[in-house]
């Protein structure tokens, strides 16, 4: 089971080979993938997206669960915020992992590595 980052969806939408490669494995697999709230709205902010590009966006998240962000998630955020220094977003989306337990699919593996119960899985 997966969680994914933004920039895993990102790099996945402009084509990216080696994004894709791993991104199709998950999705043929039958199991649950995942994505935060937040990054559903860090994807839907970006100036001068293409209507290619919001199409593909919308076809990636018809595939895969969006976990709002709620009280559960939030209390999970917010000490990772606090002990890590992480930004809101990305401090949601770890929660977003942990909360689901599943491994976060991303390419920032800096952002993440001082939590030491989060699984990742670099891209």
């Amino acid at each position: 089971m997966y969680t994914l980052d933004t920039n895993a969806i990102i790099y996945y939408i402009k084509g990216e080979e080696r994004t894709i490669g791993t991104l199709n494995g998950l999705f043929s697999q039958p199991q649950p993938i995942y994505v935060s709230a937040i990054t559903e709205l860090e994807l839907f902010s970006f100036s001068k997206m293409s209507s290619q590009e919001v199409a593909k966006i919308e076809e990636v998240l018809k595939t895969i669960a969006v976990i709002p962000v709620d009280s559960r998630i939030a209390r999970i955020a917010g000490p990772l915020r606090q002990l890590y220094r992480l930004d809101v977003p990305d401090s949601v989306i770890a929660a977003t992992a942990l909360f689901t337990g599943t491994t976060l699919v991303t390419r920032n593996i800096q952002h993440f590595k001082k939590i030491p119960s989060l699984k990742m899985l670099n891209i």
